[in-house]
């Protein structure tokens, strides 16, 4: 039966200000550590892969997905970009073909 992945595209939930943006993220972070059904997996694209990169105010959200075997996936491609392929944190890195097996496998939200 396919999982629930949380397909993340930006380090900020929605559009407009900045610092809104990292709140909301941590908060929805937050609350999906807290699921007591997490979610099979989360994947990070784009700028959304500083998140499992960078110690920030995610990591314990990040960590506490990680021990509920939630898969982290990153986009190797996206790290490179942005230069943290040497800083993941949390997870692994990842390819387009992974990603998109997840996407068309799966129950996806977007975020």
């Amino acid at each position: 039966m396919p999982g629930l992945y949380y397909f993340i595209r930006s380090e900020y939930l929605g559009q407009g200000n900045d610092e809104l943006g990292e709140l909301l993220m941590r908060n929805f972070l937050h609350t999906v550590a807290n699921y007591d059904e997490p979610p099979a997996g989360i994947i990070f694209i784009n700028s959304g892969v500083k998140l499992p990169s960078i110690v920030s105010e995610v990591a314990d959200s990040l960590a506490i997905l990680e021990q509920k075997g939630v898969e982290i996936l990153s986009c190797g491609t996206c790290l490179d970009f942005y230069g943290l392929k040497d800083k993941l944190a949390f997870g692994k890195i990842s390819n387009i073909h992974d990603i998109t097996e997840r996407l068309a496998g799966n129950q996806v939200v977007t975020v």
